[in-house]
């Protein structure tokens, strides 16, 4: 089975303009990204809609591809990305491009989940830690995920799921486990083009989770379960973050 990594990045956002190209140490988060790809997939292409992200990617000597900038998500994205490629691969894998210290054994799960022939899509999911707190528990820029006995997601919200009945909330943490949603995507390219072909759905636009469409028309999508650290970065504060991660690791690889 063939694999293609896919790194969507746009230099356009509300909350951190030209954040593919913020430098976390000597390489900007995109490099990052790329690179981190890159030890778990042969192939590896950032997808962008800008000439400045291109340019970068291609200077570190990475492979981009230009698409639109009209795209709703990073899904649809990757669907243009992947037809204007011309790539054969049965999996798409839709990795961030805001995730610098994504791991390749994350992305190496998703892949295995592609060994039973009936999953479609994938993603992965954390089991939140407890030591976290509530507060953690309840930011709504984490969504949460419920799964069934079969590993199949069966519902994303940003709300906490599931509701712990008979215990006042400051117990919840001791009275069930709690998943976290990794937005790490993989979808196989027969299903790409259906699922970026659906109409917005109204769980989707509730929650503003692409996810949700998925699941409302039917879709099951595998979970696999990492207890990896990752960092998201959507904010400059989140971008001091990652840099104060990479200064721990470089001290504790010292």
């Amino acid at each position: 089975m063939k694999f293609i990594g896919i790194i969507p990045a746009r230099y356009a956002s509300s909350r951190f303009p030209g954040k593919p190209l913020a430098k976390i140490g000597e390489l900007t988060m995109i490099e990052r990204v790329y690179r981190q790809a890159s030890k778990e997939l042969d192939d590896v292409v950032v997808a962008t809609d800008d000439s400045r992200i291109f340019d970068a990617v291609t200077a570190f000597g990475g492979k981009a591809v230009m698409t639109s900038d009209s795209h709703r998500s990073g899904t649809d994205r990757c669907r243009e990305a992947y037809a204007n490629l011309g790539s054969t691969a049965d999996v798409i894998i839709n990795i961030q491009g805001d995730e610098p210290f994504i791991a390749p054994e994350q992305i190496a799960s998703l892949k295995e989940c592609f060994n039973d022939t009936s999953v479609t899509i994938a993603t992965l999911a954390r089991r939140f830690d407890p030591s976290k707190g509530f507060e953690a528990l309840f930011d709504p820029n984490t969504p949460k995920v419920v799964i069934d006995d079969d590993s199949n997601a069966i519902y994303f919200s940003r709300s906490i799921i599931p509701y712990v009945r008979n215990y006042p909330w400051q117990e919840w943490l001791d009275h069930a486990t709690f998943h976290t949603h990794v937005g790490l995507y993989a979808y196989r390219a027969t299903t790409l083009d259906e699922i970026t072909g659906l109409p917005q759905s109204s769980l989707e636009l509730a929650e503003s989770l692409e996810q949700l469409r998925w699941v409302q028309n039917g879709y099951k999508i595998r979970v696999a379960i990492t207890d990896r650290p990752t960092i998201g970065i959507d904010t400059p504060e989140d971008l001091q973050a990652a840099i104060d991660y990479l200064k721990t690791l470089d001290n504790e690889n010292a």
